[in-house]
């Protein structure tokens, strides 16, 4: 007669007294009496319609069928053993994968720092981040969680901030401006050569938006250079040819350095900075809680 799944615990039970040799010892590893136990095994022998067990007033022992089912057993077991202590180590200390998709510059400057340092104090998790400027279904594409600006994150997504908030800014090389003024309004922009940032997800161009007193203007730029790679628009903002607009996160350390300046800074409000997102609070792992707090923003 084939075994079911509702015969796991017979067959447990089984085990137990064919290792033991002994309803005794085995009734208590299990933690039942010795006549539930008894009556466990007389049911298996039954079903299976075979003796498992010799018994004798003072001595148990299996059978020769009995001793090819032990053999059988105790692997598997053994396996389903080793296998749960595996779960309860991902339990007690961080391992296992986690799988990123975030933008690049959240990818360099704000995940690989906390990334790398986890997977040094940790050898057994690992950490894979696929870079895509696009806003992706992270479920859909397996993804345990996603990095994007606050104002992008889905309102049914558990949302974490892992960065501060940030800002556009409109920026050129002093020698464009001496060599064509400063805009002080961003009308005068149409008067400007603009470097223009195509997204990645649409293909269109990113058309320029400031904000004062509540007042919302959205610009359409020209120039003579468009890339959908921020750092090819700072490089040529670098290097004279126009006015480059991207989150000051991008561009700060060349303003501190002089070799960029700002314009129309009171028109440019700050919005939410990077997010780390997932679906739902199911990710209780060690890992995944490890690097939440990692990266969690506390600014």
């Amino acid at each position: 007669m084939p075994l079911h799944r509702d015969d796991l615990p017979d067959l447990m039970a089984f085990l137990a007294v064919a290792e033991e040799r002994s309803f005794t010892r085995a009734a208590a590893r299990l933690g039942t009496s010795q006549s539930a136990l008894s009556h466990v095994i007389r049911r298996l022998e039954e079903r299976m319609d075979m003796r498992l067990l010799t018994r004798t007033t003072r001595h148990v022992a299996p059978t020769d069928i009995g001793e090819q089912l032990l053999a059988s057993l105790q692997p598997a077991f053994r396996g389903i053993e080793e296998r749960l202590a595996d779960l309860d180590a991902l339990r007690a200390e961080p391992s296992g994968s986690i799988r990123i998709n975030a933008p690049r510059w959240a990818a360099q400057r704000v995940i690989m720092p906390a990334a790398t340092e986890l997977m040094r104090d940790y050898p057994n998790l690992r950490i894979e981040v696929e870079v895509d400027q696009r806003l992706v279904d992270i479920v859909k594409d397996g993804f345990d969680a996603g990095v994007r600006l606050g104002e992008e994150v889905q309102q049914d997504m558990i949302a974490v901030r892992i960065g501060p908030d940030i800002r556009m800014v409109v920026a050129g090389s002093p020698t464009y401006f001496e060599a064509h003024g400063v805009p002080k309004d961003p009308h005068d922009l149409m008067d400007h050569l603009c470097n223009n940032l195509r997204f990645a997800t649409l293909g269109g161009l990113y058309a320029w938006e400031f904000e004062k007193d509540g007042r919302e203007v959205n610009v359409r730029v020209k120039g003579q250079f468009t890339s959908n790679d921020p750092e090819a628009l700072i490089g040529a903002a670098l290097g004279g040819v126009g006015l480059t607009c991207l989150p000051n996160d991008h561009l700060d350390e060349h303003l501190e350095s002089g070799a960029l300046v700002a314009c129309l800074e009171d028109w440019c409000p700050p919005f939410l900075g990077y997010h780390l997102y997932y679906p739902s609070r199911r990710q209780a792992l060690p890992a995944f809680q490890a690097l939440t707090e990692k990266l969690r923003y506390r600014g």
